[in-house]
């Protein structure tokens, strides 16, 4: 009898699984690639994507060719749904489908739902389709009328948000006509990181012009003539033309009313092996996965890491071999773009200020990932 493997989602972890099986071929399984897009972003080149270094080809990874290569079916649709007592997969536009092993790795959404108007007038960078959808647009807007002045907002302070406003600024080409807001609810930005990092980073963003407003709760938008009013708890407004969401991360509901087990924020539960801990037929990796015995942020390298892990212990359920478990570094390499040719890095409680050479170190990391899905 064939085993129905399937994975839902094309995130880092897939992709390397996808790769894997298709160098080592496993038989007897039926492979499925369910996704609602033919090409994956790969999360570490967006920001440089956006800077202009790279064109959308050089960071995204081609589902359909990868899937061929794999010999596996690939399904373009999304998922609504699990049906756990059967073992199908609800999809928004075509049959359920069918699996014996199931894999998720769909990654997370930026938290806006608790803000009044952010659905209606804030744009999410995720899904990353529809948040490139909005920046080309705007850069043809800007191509076509460089004389106008624009205002911009990011809402969120960590990684993501300070790569994404520094990308924004590089990438948009009316620098004296360019004003851009950060909105950081914590007295500080990259709360999670060390105190070197967040003073660096912070001097590097108010070099650059960059208009910061740290302990400052985004809590209302407001349409206003043809532009957005940003209302925070403090009484604070401010004027936008775009406002971008890169706040912690959500976990689709659909996820959550499945049954399966989750945190609190509805992420899926799994143990040392990606298992998930009420359902052993499933694995979970990368952003939407919650690690029982590892509190590790929301960050693109880790669901790297697991690919291969993962693969193997989808291997291994199926040939019935003890499964191994995946340890994650306590410190890992973080290296940020700054959108003009340098980067800066950080490990543990070490960090080294903007330069050049950082920006190419971490180009070649990118550029050998992605390679490997050529």
């Amino acid at each position: 009898m064939e085993k129905n493997l399937v994975l839902l989602g094309g995130g880092h972890s897939h992709a390397i699984v996808l790769k894997l099986f298709a160098q080592k071929p496993l038989s007897g399984v039926r492979l499925t690639l369910i996704t609602p897009v033919v090409d994956a972003p790969y999360s570490g080149m967006l920001p440089g994507h956006i800077a202009g270094f790279y064109s959308r080809a050089d960071c995204h990874i081609d589902l359909q060719k990868l899937s061929n290569f794999a010999q596996a079916q690939l399904y373009f649709d999304q998922a609504i749904g699990l049906d756990l007592e059967n073992n199908k997969v609800l999809c928004a536009n075509r049959p359920a489908v069918d699996f014996d092993l199931l894999s998720i790795n769909i990654g997370s959404t930026p938290s806006k739902v608790s803000v009044s108007g952010a659905a209606e007038y804030g744009i999410a960078v995720k899904p990353v389709r529809e948040f490139l959808d909005s920046w080309y647009q705007l850069q043809q807007n800007v191509a076509a009328n460089p004389q106008k002045p624009l205002s911009l907002a990011i809402v969120g302070g960590g990684v993501g948000g300070v790569e994404l406003a520094l990308a924004m600024q590089a990438g948009l080409s009316i620098k004296e006509h360019l004003e851009i807001h950060l909105f950081q609810r914590t007295g500080e930005l990259l709360p999670n990181s060390n105190a070197s990092l967040r003073q660096v980073v912070q001097k590097v963003l108010m070099e650059k012009g960059i208009k910061l407003h740290l302990g400052e709760a985004v809590c209302e938008l407001l349409p206003e003539e043809e532009k957005i009013k940003v209302k925070c708890q403090s009484g604070l407004t401010i004027n936008c033309d775009k406002l971008f969401w890169v706040t912690q991360a959500s976990a689709p509901e659909w996820v959550r009313n499945s049954g399966i087990g989750v945190d609190e924020e509805g992420f899926i539960l799994v143990d040392d092996n990606l298992q998930s801990v009420t359902h052993p037929n499933i694995f979970a990796a990368g952003d939407i996965a919650s690690m029982l015995n590892y509190h590790l942020p929301k960050a693109g390298v880790f669901a790297v890491r697991q690919g291969k892990p993962l693969s193997e212990n989808l291997r291994r359920i199926i040939e019935g071999k003890q499964l191994v478990p995946y340890i994650p570094q306590k410190d890992y390499l973080s290296l940020i773009g700054l959108g003009d040719g340098r980067a800066i890095a950080s490990r543990g409680h070490f960090t080294l200020p903007p330069h050049p050479l950082l920006w190419q170190w971490k180009d070649w990391i990118d550029r050998n990932f992605m390679s490997q899905f050529l």
